[in-house]
């Protein structure tokens, strides 16, 4: 009944289509609940990562979705089992939805932890080729069952006004390709939609990445949809 997640790799068109799929819900959720966020943003004192962190779980309990009573572990703000119906399959999905919030001049990247990626990131870092393999695998195995994992970052960009408060300008949502796809999204080092991370290997940092949403968005326009604030209306980016 339920497709083996695993044989994907044998249909990427149909892998892109789910992660296109999920990106729609979670991308119309936080729309939904965008002039809620202004408030929130405006008028809490909480660190803004953590703000960003409760708009992004409010607004997907609210939307709802068909869970399964399974845990998922892992450093991401928003984890849930759950189901992906399409007319002509369903699949178990493990889906992880991590939140980021930035003064808006760093709106153009989204910073990662290895973590929280089942993609390789390569890239070229200080002159040298990196490789290093994400911790997430490209299917968890929960109960003796399959799930496909599924990731996508919520970025909030504001503005820190004179009087101490935040003004939320945007939000970015990107859906990251599953390992699975990486050879369309990243196959080596100078092809690829990495920057150099924020992290400090000499402090033994665990090694972060910054997501480039232009060069994500060069390969597949529909991964990364920026939501303005109101009264400027969404328009789905294909």
């Amino acid at each position: 009944m339920f497709l083996d997640p695993e044989d994907l790799k044998n249909n990427l068109d149909r892998l892109e289509e789910i992660e296109k799929v999920t990106l729609r819900l979670v991308t119309q959720a936080i729309c939904d609940y965008r002039e809620a966020a202004i408030e929130i943003f405006r008028n809490e004192g909480d660190l803004v990562a953590d703000i960003g962190e409760d708009i992004t779980r409010e607004a997907l309990d609210r939307m709802g979705m068909p869970r399964i009573n399974q845990r998922l572990f892992g450093k991401v703000d928003y984890k849930r089992a759950c189901y992906l119906f399409h007319p002509n399959y369903a699949i178990k999905q493990a889906l992880f939805v991590d939140s980021k919030a930035e003064n808006v001049r760093g709106r153009h990247t989204a910073t990662l932890q290895i973590s929280q990626l089942s993609m390789s990131v390569r890239q070229i870092r200080s002159g040298e080729e990196v490789n290093i393999q994400g911790k997430l695998p490209i299917a968890i195995t929960l109960s003796g069952e399959k799930y496909l994992t599924t990731t996508v970052f919520v970025k909030y960009n504001y503005d820190k006004e004179k009087s101490g408060s935040n003004t939320l300008k945007s939000i970015i949502i990107a859906a990251v390709p599953n390992g699975m796809l990486q050879d369309r999204y990243n196959p080596d080092p100078k092809e690829t939609i990495w920057m150099a991370g924020r992290n400090a290997p000499s402090l033994g940092e665990e090694f972060r990445v910054r997501l480039s949403f232009r060069q994500l968005k060069s390969k597949a326009a529909w991964r990364v949809q920026t939501i303005p604030m109101p009264p400027d209306s969404f328009s789905w980016s294909s």
